[in-house]
């Protein structure tokens, strides 16, 4: 199931580039559906169920349809890129930051275009339609009015859908154990490496972007793809990408959002740099240069999914479940059949709210689970998960026993205890069985 869902949401950003090919460039669109396919951190988050990972289809879906509608001015387009806006706000609150770059860049190309480039192609397109305009609006209050209510049966949750800021400006503001200096997002993008483990980097992408920006300034090498959209890319994503750095509070997947912008113009980078190349064994030499970088970053996705999909080692495992969760849960389950109680058995789990998750995924086949934020007053039940830092010490009465002391998450540690008769119960349960 997990690489199922991997391979579809890394698809469907693949799938979305013959969207904006006219605007890349065919070659740099295949480049770009390459670096897409390979990039470490979206194919190591395509298989969390995170929201970042859907904010990017939906966002490059409104991109790629608002370039649609630029380049035709059809109501289709517009009522596409509006539906995509409306599922960004419904995905997570960060979109505003992926629409004020998109804003701003798309002012700064204008004023470009007016004051500098006086030979932009956008004069030779039809007239923007305010209906048009209106539509798109409509589609994207329409979308998030669905959803938000949950099909028209929760109207307040619309209003909840505007209070979510108050504590997400906080979180945004410092108030978060989840602060980190601007450079966070690149030390892990570019150069990691942690103890034995290997060294990930995806410069490869950034050197190419790098070099993609100047080209829709300067107009040179872009061979079809076009100079207006590669220069509202490389505003979009740079002002995306200073956003991101400049907010106090960070987890990596978010880095997600501007990262993509940096995949698409990586490869007008790769077209670019072949187009400009002379002679053809240089040519052929860079390409295969570019191919090998390629490879080194599927190698290291690889890695990233495989061998250290949950090692500290790996820059993307921030707050990755441990490999310990699927025992005890194994563990958890077990000793159910072994009750006559079965999944009715009661299982109370003691820990900080942020601390115990997955755990309500996992517990999810038990029809009576209690969560408490604190040790409550009768904390005793026959299954208890318990955070060690609350030191609870359930043991002590010789009711219960302490079998797994484990690692929930990174730094997150917990306790299983279970009652001595359940314990009994379970161990001539398996001596039977074997």
């Amino acid at each position: 199931m997990t690489l199922a869902m991997n391979l579809l949401q890394i698809l469907l950003l693949v799938l979305l580039a013959p969207l904006v090919s006219d605007g890349l460039g065919r070659r740099g669109a295949a480049w770009a559906a390459l670096f897409t396919a390979v990039s470490p951190a979206l194919v190591y988050y395509s298989r969390d169920y995170i929201h970042e990972t859907l904010l990017v289809f939906f966002t490059f879906l409104s991109l790629a349809a608002g370039w649609r509608y630029w380049r035709a001015r059809r109501l289709g387009w517009a009522l596409l890129a509006g539906a995509g806006l409306g599922f960004m706000a419904a995905t997570k609150e960060t979109f505003v930051l992926s629409l004020a770059a998109a804003a701003l860049a798309l002012g700064l190309n204008l004023i470009w275009n007016r004051f500098v480039d006086a030979s932009s192609e956008p004069a030779k397109a039809p007239r923007l339609d305010a209906w048009h305009l209106v539509a798109a609006l409509a589609a994207a209050l329409l979308v998030w009015a669905i959803l938000f209510s949950s099909f028209f049966t929760n109207p307040a949750g619309l209003l909840d859908s505007i209070r979510t800021y108050q504590p997400w400006l906080s979180r945004a503001g410092g108030e978060s154990p989840h602060n980190h200096p601007w450079h966070f997002y690149f030390h892990r993008l570019l150069w990691f490496h942690s103890g034995k483990g290997p060294v990930w980097t995806e410069l490869l992408i950034l050197a190419l972007a790098l070099i993609a920006a100047p080209t829709g300034f300067a107009r040179k090498n872009l061979g079809r793809g076009n100079a207006g959209f590669v220069r509202f890319l490389a505003l979009y994503t740079f002002l995306l990408a200073g956003f991101f750095s400049l907010i106090s509070y960070k987890t990596p997947w978010c880095l997600l959002s501007f990262w993509h912008g940096a995949v698409l113009l990586a490869g007008v980078g790769a077209a670019v740099s072949l187009r400009s190349l002379r002679p053809r064994p240089v040519r052929l030499m860079a390409a295969f240069l570019i191919a090998a970088g390629a490879v080194h970053l599927a190698w290291q996705a690889w890695q990233g999914g495989a061998a250290y999909a949950a090692d500290r080692r790996n820059p993307w495992v921030y707050a990755q479940t441990s490999p310990d969760v699927l025992d005890v849960a194994a563990q958890i389950e077990s000793l159910a059949a072994a009750d006559p109680q079965g999944h009715n058995l009661i299982v109370k789990v003691m820990a900080a709210e942020n601390d115990y998750w997955p755990l309500p995924w996992y517990l999810r086949g038990f029809r009576r689970v209690g969560w408490w934020g604190k040790l409550p007053d009768d904390p005793y039940a026959p299954l208890m998960i318990v955070s060690a830092t609350f030191r609870a010490n359930l043991d002590e009465k010789q009711t219960h026993l302490m079998p797994r002391y484990f690692e929930l998450r990174p730094q997150v540690l917990m306790e299983l205890y279970v009652e001595r008769e359940l314990w009994q119960e379970w161990l001539a349960h398996r001596q039977q069985k074997q």
